[in-house]
């Protein structure tokens, strides 16, 4: 039995003795702290912690955290890390005053990303897939999610789901994997829609849940996307074949996209840059996590959530980097957090909760990743030496990572 010890740690960051229900309300700003504190790993998992007073005397290995932050590793719930090429050119697009919309109606901005997919080799993929995981884990990314779509036929989804599938077999922390076929109506089927919806139902879904490369699916409920109507078909499809809801709504028009995923259950609806009044009840204490993802709006220059208005009405928030080549070129859960406090205006604790606690309950890891408990994986984030909690999302363009530690490891 292989053991690491963390001693003299200033604060141990998110550490609960007894299992915390989804974060919402008041208690998303309730963040549990723990001064010089010690985390004794064993075997990939966190054996105990507590007062260093009290830490062990002796592990195979040790780390001295004196005067540094431990926290659990963020849980990266909406990503879209599979994916050919980059899309610099409509950045520059963007800047000269074309908007998403008209970028995509042009055959530009997810279309663009399936060109580029489709042509690019199975092992390829791979490679920049894998870059990008290491990446992330690197700026203290656990557990993360990684959606297709960008295929969008039966042979390119079926590929880039391989893909997921072998960053599961290879990454040291969890990965889940989301059907996205439904991201945009290929070019090819711009005329005749129905068809395409038809395949998604008939074909794609059946086969990939046939194979068991998927997790769970996901439907762009937006003008440029998916009506309400077609979602609902779509997630019922799912449904036949076990595959839970995790969808894109809200991102720049209020449709109806809320209820609709709320009436399948969905385990979180993703974006909210725009939340009408009417979608707030079927929020409100319930089940379905609001996942914000403040990246996408700060590099497309769009409105942000309302995060303040979804916390007081008792909603669930987690927060994701929607990490893709579009509309959010960037991994970095410490971004997020601070776009979070500086522009959602959540208060670091919250900010920390939602990418931690309640990223992993988006992703059904609540018993294995997002706090420091006993019995929890052993993945951990210390930090360099810092003032306080406060200072992670205030220091936004400080590198403050100092290690990171995966399955007990340090990577």
């Amino acid at each position: 039995m292989s053991t690491l010890l963390i001693r003299n740690a200033q604060q141990l960051i998110q550490c609960e003795v007894e299992p915390r229900a989804l974060l919402r309300g008041k208690t998303q700003g309730e963040l549990p702290v723990l001064e010089d504190g010690y985390v004794l790993i064993e075997n990939g998992r966190i054996a105990s912690f507590g007062p260093s007073s009290e830490a062990p005397d002796r592990a195979d290995k040790e780390i001295d955290a004196h005067g540094k932050l431990v926290l659990p590793c963020w849980v990266d719930s909406h990503t879209h890390l599979i994916f050919a090429g980059s899309r610099e050119g409509e950045f520059a697009d963007r800047i000269k005053g074309l908007s998403y919309e008209e970028i995509a109606r042009r055959g530009g901005g997810i279309l663009n990303s399936a060109k580029l997919l489709r042509e690019t080799p199975e092992t390829q993929l791979r490679e920049q897939a894998y870059r990008r995981l290491l990446e992330v884990q690197g700026m203290g990314t656990g557990a993360i999610e990684v959606k297709s779509g960008y295929g969008l036929s039966l042979d390119s989804e079926l590929k880039m789901l391989r893909v997921a599938r072998w960053l599961k077999e290879v990454s040291s922390a969890p990965v889940k994997a989301t059907f996205l076929g439904a991201h945009t109506i290929p070019m090819e089927y711009r005329a005749r829609r129905e068809e395409y919806v038809d395949l998604l139902v008939r074909e794609m879904i059946p086969r990939i849940a046939g194979e068991g490369l998927a997790d769970y699916i996901d439907v762009f409920c937006e003008k440029v996307a998916f009506t309400v109507e077609e979602m609902d078909t779509i997630l019922e499809a799912g449904a036949r074949y076990g595959l839970k809801p995790k969808v894109h709504v809200n991102q720049f028009n209020v449709m109806g996209g809320i209820s609709t995923a709320v009436k399948h259950s969905a385990l979180s609806v993703d974006h909210l840059e725009v939340v009408g009044e009417e979608d707030f009840p079927h929020l409100k204490g319930g089940k379905t996590i609001a996942t914000l993802l403040p990246s996408a709006p700060f590099f497309l220059n769009d409105h942000y959530p309302p995060a303040r208005k979804l916390i007081e009405e008792g909603v669930a928030v987690a927060l994701a980097t929607d990490y893709n080549p579009g509309s959010s070129p960037s991994g970095s859960m410490p971004l997020v957090l601070s776009l979070a406090c500086i522009k959602l205006r959540m208060t670091p604790e919250e900010a920390i909760n939602a990418a931690t606690l309640n990223g992993a309950y988006a992703l059904e890891l609540e018993k294995e990743c997002g706090s420091i408990a006993a019995g929890k994986r052993a993945d951990l984030l210390i930090t360099r030496q810092v003032p306080s909690v406060a200072f992670l999302p205030y220091a936004f363009g400080s590198d403050w990572v100092d290690q990171v530690i995966l399955n007990g490891e340090p990577i």
